[in-house]
């Protein structure tokens, strides 16, 4: 029988039954393989288009399956590229597109009247949770690639990726503070809170070392600019900016007032030589080279976190929602001890409230907790879930110069970090395990601390009887 005498393409239409069982047909090729009922029944070309278009849309499909199965980290780095997403983004409209034309023609093949009374209604509502199901699938993934690229343009800088430095990926991170009327003063904005993050670039551990922002006689690296002018350190004697106050968070806001000529990379990228100067702070503090900055904005962080939903966070005593040094009886309102879920102005509250018996240095170790609950909230489903918002905040929050390349990498180690584990330490006279004094801080014992910490001894083994 040739194909067009075939029950499918020149049906005997005054047969319900008939018509029913070839309705069903068509609807299910319609779904598993579009562009068949076409090619079976239809306009010839566009079942080519159709069946073209499917075979190379699973090929991709196929292809990159295999790529997620043993290169991981490679199909991440192709989905940071802008390039590539600006590709997917047109297929995905195509694919959604080409589907709704084809299941709309699947529907007209079928001639519905012609079918069995109940089939009339239940083929086309099939048809219909499909065409929902699939294009409005497809017009949401390119809704998230769109945000993707805008998320990745927004954070990311074009460049080059980096290797990592004997072993890690170092970052400064920074929470800075900049209140409009500060600015508006000239006093510049001072950064509020800072942290240094080690990365094993192997098995994704953290470690994360918090510095307090009045840690004094700051060293900097001989291969800093910086160094030229203090090169016995950033002190009280020698600062050029806030001389009656020299101290970490004043770096910042000396290099961006009086020495941002010293670092031609920062205007180059529109951003304080501050940055860069802190940069340079930190690494003189750990003895770590610093790859990579972040600079966190408050607001753009309260949004974020809304964005996820909150986050929950084991309290381990009240917060205080007040300024430092209001008795007790006239707070009027705390975070409660215990497990809590945070909405974002909380959390906020929560990692910045002064109001405690060692103010900045309890900050510090609630800021470290925030990171970590964080670091747990933020797993794949949760951010695919919530993306739409996720982007948008994320664009607020951080000023990064991580090549847009690296982002595959960072976010392999990210997912492996959930596993491998994250460890915060605090430079503070509390600490639990050193004992940092920050108007009189011992760099050698903080460097020896965290080498330790990084190449930790092998046990030696018991000798055996």
């Amino acid at each position: 029988m040739s194909t067009s005498s075939s029950p499918i393409r020149t049906p005997d239409t005054s047969n319900p039954q008939v018509m029913t069982t070839r309705g069903v047909w068509l609807v299910v090729l319609n779904i598993l393989i579009p562009g068949s009922a076409q090619a079976l029944a239809g306009n010839r070309r566009l079942g080519r288009i159709g069946l073209t278009s499917t075979l190379i849309g699973w090929f991709f499909i196929i292809l990159l399956l295999i790529i997620n199965a043993l290169w991981k980290t490679a199909l991440i780095s192709i989905f940071a590229l802008p390039f590539f997403l600006v590709l997917a983004q047109i297929a995905l409209v195509y694919f959604a597109i080409l589907w709704i034309v084809l299941t709309i023609d699947t529907l007209r093949l079928v001639k519905i009247i012609k079918t069995g009374p109940r089939a009339r209604y239940w083929l086309p509502a099939v048809s219909l949770v499909a065409l929902l199901g699939m294009a409005g699938g497809m017009f949401f993934a390119s809704n998230v690639a769109r945000s993707v690229t805008g998320l990745v343009s927004d954070i990311g800088i074009a460049g080059p990726a980096v290797e990592p430095v004997d072993g890690r990926y170092n970052f400064l991170v920074m929470g800075v503070d900049s209140d409009p009327e500060r600015l508006a003063s000239g006093m510049g904005a001072r950064p509020d809170t800072v942290q240094v993050l080690s990365i094993d670039a192997n098995t994704g551990k953290i470690l994360s070392f918090g510095f307090p922002r009045d840690m004094h006689n700051i060293p900097f690296p001989k291969t800093s600019p910086m160094y030229e002018i203090y090169p016995n350190g950033y002190t009280e004697s020698a600062a050029e900016y806030c001389s009656e106050w020299a101290c970490l968070n004043t770096v910042y806001v000396d290099a961006e007032l009086n020495h941002a000529d010293l670092y031609p990379e920062a205007k180059k990228a529109g951003v304080s030589a501050g940055i860069y100067a802190m940069m340079d702070a930190a690494e003189g503090m750990t003895g770590l080279k610093m790859q990579f900055y972040a600079v966190v904005n408050m607001t753009g962080l309260q949004n974020l976190i809304d964005a996820l939903g909150g986050v929950d966070i084991y309290v381990k005593e009240p917060v205080a929602l007040a300024n430092m040094g209001v008795p007790d009886s006239e707070v009027k309102a705390w975070i409660r001890m215990g497990n809590q879920h945070l909405d974002g102005w909380h959390a906020l509250m929560y990692a910045r409230s002064r109001h405690s018996a060692t103010g900045d240095y309890d900050r510090m170790n609630r800021q470290q907790n925030l990171m970590q609950a964080l670091q747990k909230q933020m797993n794949p489903m949760n951010v695919l879930s919530k993306f739409q918002e996720i982007s948008k905040a994320g664009g607020q929050v951080l000023n990064t110069n991580i090549p847009q390349p690296m982002f595959g990498t960072l976010a392999d180690l990210a997912m492996k970090s959930r596993t491998a584990g994250y460890s915060g330490y605090s430079f503070t006279p509390y600490g639990s395990r050193i004992k940092i004094y920050p108007h009189d801080p011992d760099y050698r014992r903080i460097k020896e601390f965290i080498q330790l910490l990084i190449h930790p001894p092998t046990p030696t083994p018991t000798p055996s009887n």
